[in-house]
């Protein structure tokens, strides 16, 4: 069903015109460059430093558990490795397919910034992960549920990492002010 789908997209999605904008959103997720980017300037401004020390530690979270645990325990094999027919967008990658890195680390972020900051940054940014998660099977490199359970282990890490954080500066802030926890 899967390989179905994306020659579907192959076939009939694809268009001449719109491919060079897709590979353009799908290279914003290229080592977590976007995200690692906007982390660091939320990071830097001090009314949203504890929002980028949640991306900080949500993308942590997930470099640990999607790309050195998961990745290497399924080891699935790319998309256009395994289906003839099928012609990657992108030149090939070395590592295995499950679950989408861009994925993941777009909606580890994405979903943090969602919930912690405006919804005029907030919707955007998640749009934004959005898009990139779906470049991923417009350009051939994952299969959807590649993509499906990058974004649900992003978003898990997100959830782990607000309360993490949120956790920690409560402690902290108890010492601060002389109160026992």
């Amino acid at each position: 069903m899967e390989e179905s789908a994306l020659l579907f997209v192959q076939e009939h999605i694809r268009q001449g015109w719109l491919n060079g904008i897709v590979v353009f959103i799908t290279k914003l997720g290229d080592v977590g460059f976007f995200w690692i980017a906007l982390t660091l300037v939320l990071f830097c401004i001090a009314k949203t430093r504890k929002t980028g020390i949640m991306c900080l530690t949500s993308i942590g979270i997930i470099h640990i558990v999607n790309n050195l645990i998961i990745k290497n325990l399924v080891g699935r094999v790319r998309p256009y490795d395994a289906i003839r027919e099928l012609q990657a967008l992108v030149p090939p990658l070395r590592d295995s397919s499950f679950p989408s890195g861009h994925s993941a680390c777009s909606f580890a972020v994405a979903v943090v910034v969602f919930r912690n900051l405006p919804k005029k940054i907030g919707v955007p940014v998640l749009v934004l992960a959005f898009l990139i998660s779906l470049s991923r099977i417009y350009v051939g490199v994952h299969y959807p549920t590649d993509v499906v359970c990058g974004a649900i282990f992003g978003t898990l890490s997100a959830l782990a990492a607000e309360f993490i954080v949120k956790h920690f500066a409560k402690k902290i802030e108890s010492k601060k002010s002389g109160g026992e926890n």
